[in-house]
């Protein structure tokens, strides 16, 4: 498959996923509302470590996504959370969930690991030192096989606001597949906080840069156009990219 064969499929399941969402949005945010109802019964009994929001924003979204989604569920192990089988393509996508207090980990870079994504490469370490990453994803399912697919990762992301829990910018982004590597190179692959981790840098690869007029590879599903200025300045792209859409 050529490299832009690779992003137009990328392209294709992105745009399907964001329209879904869409379509879903007020279902979400009337999930995302029931905790609410039973404050007083959840609050400071979730475990130390885990974000007030992470787990039940995920049980929403994921519900929704595969009661009405896109696809066959795969029982693989090694995989997102969400994994899925479409005619043309394995579908691997992944929630996170980032607090405003650490704003960077949205607008910059995601967390990813090994089992959501086919991307091998180097990453360049602060010091000017490198490791190669090893992703557990195949570029391609059944490769050299008669029913080989090709491997897409998604990242539904959600940024929120962890005094009141309201949510300010939910996006799904899309990280290239690992046989765009002789291309991006080392680009979409940023250190993370431990040895041998990665995250996604989606401040240096946000579009298809293999396409004509190099279409976005974020889609904004809801942005808060009633944001603090100061947080908003810090969103300028996913602001950008929303008033694109609209």
């Amino acid at each position: 498959m050529k490299k832009e064969q690779i992003e137009e499929i990328e392209l294709k399941y992105l745009n399907k996923y964001y329209y879904f969402l869409k379509f879903a949005e007020d279902e979400m945010f009337q999930g995302f509302k029931t905790k609410a109802k039973i404050k007083d019964d959840w609050k400071g009994k979730y475990a130390d470590g885990i974000s007030d929001f992470a787990v039940g924003a995920e049980r929403i979204v994921y519900s929704l996504l595969n009661g009405k989604g896109i696809g066959q569920p795969n029982s693989s192990p090694v995989g997102s959370d969400l994994f899925f089988e479409v005619e043309d393509a394995y579908i691997h996508l992944d929630m996170k969930t980032v607090n405003m207090n650490n704003i960077g980990d949205f607008t910059t870079s995601i967390f990813i690991g090994e089992n959501q994504n086919s991307y091998k490469g180097t990453i360049i370490k602060s010091g000017g030192n490198s490791e190669i990453y090893e992703p557990a994803l195949p570029t391609f399912y059944n490769k050299g096989k008669k029913d080989e697919k090709i491997c897409l990762s998604y990242f539904i992301t959600i940024l929120y606001d962890k005094d009141d829990l309201s949510i300010k910018v939910i996006s799904i982004d899309c990280m290239p597949n690992g046989a765009l590597e002789p291309f991006y190179k080392n680009r979409p692959l940023k250190a993370g906080k431990n040895p041998g981790k990665a995250r996604f840098n989606i401040k240096e690869v946000n579009k298809f840069e293999l396409l004509p007029n190099e279409p976005s590879r974020i889609k904004v599903v809801y942005y808060d156009e009633k944001m603090d200025s100061q947080v908003d300045k810090k969103l300028k792209l996913f602001k950008e990219i929303y008033q694109k859409q609209s």
